[in-house]
């Protein structure tokens, strides 16, 4: 792809991501173009209709997330530094709210599950190295990692929206968080939530079965009225069920 194609395609799914976050995987695309400042012909052109774009976009941010993943071994020595430095990545890359937001239309099919994969292993391979260097808690599962990321990095609502306005402020709640998950000397306090249990509780039906349990990802699920007590987040709503479930069982 030329360079100028490519900065094209950049500046929409860019564009696409936040007008999406804002106003719903459903905003008119108009908004996209406007916001990307291109031409309705250079958006149809590169992604024909909504789920071309959705897709693509969600393609693209599993891709940066397993490259950040990457990235973060190459440059940390310290695999609990390197974890914290994925997280902050994660967050600039609107990781948390953006994949939620976005799948929630979108069939996820094969394809779109060996994409998911490769992020997974990535960033898995970041929490298990901290781990197993004694400098974070064992009893932290990915998916404890993955929910606490989008609980942390979704955009804050209405007029609090203004506290948070450069996002400096997602990245203190993420050290505050992370601080928190630094080993413990007085050991474990749970049992580790792990991807397949996310992925069990928040699958939707009718998508692909690859045969054997999927080692990582999220696929969301519409909710109900009356299941979205708190929050209209899917999974911050399976944390929500997930927490009771362990309180009955106490």
């Amino acid at each position: 792809m030329r360079a100028d194609a490519e900065r094209s395609r950049r500046r929409i799914l860019d564009a696409a991501c936040e007008v999406f976050l804002e106003r719903g995987p459903d905003a008119p695309l108009d908004a996209v173009v406007r916001r990307a400042g291109v031409g309705p012909a250079t958006l149809y052109r590169r992604f024909p209709d909504r789920e071309a774009l959705v897709r693509a976009l969600v393609t693209d941010l599993l891709a940066r997330l397993a490259e950040a993943a990457a990235q973060a071994r190459r440059d940390e020595t310290d695999p609990y530094r390197a974890l914290r430095r994925f997280v902050h990545a994660a967050a600039d890359l609107r990781m948390g709210a953006a994949i939620v937001v976005l799948l929630e239309r979108l069939v996820v099919d094969e394809d779109l599950v060996a994409v998911r994969r490769d992020a997974v292993t990535a960033v898995e391979a970041l929490l298990r190295a901290a781990q197993d260097a004694g400098r974070l808690r064992a009893d932290m599962g990915m998916g404890d990692l993955v929910l606490l990321c989008v609980r942390v990095s979704r955009p804050l609502p209405g007029a609090l929206a203004a506290l948070d306005a450069d996002g400096s402020l997602v990245h203190r709640h993420l050290d505050l968080a992370l601080a928190g998950l630094a080993a413990d000397p007085d050991g474990p306090t749970g049992r580790p939530l792990g991807f397949d249990e996310v992925i069990s509780a928040a699958g939707r039906p009718g998508e692909p079965d690859p045969g054997e349990p999927d080692p990582g990802g999220i696929v969301p699920v519409g909710v109900a009225p009356d299941q979205a007590v708190l929050d209209q987040t899917v999974l911050d709503q399976v944390a929500l069920d997930q927490t009771a479930s362990d309180e009955v069982a106490e």
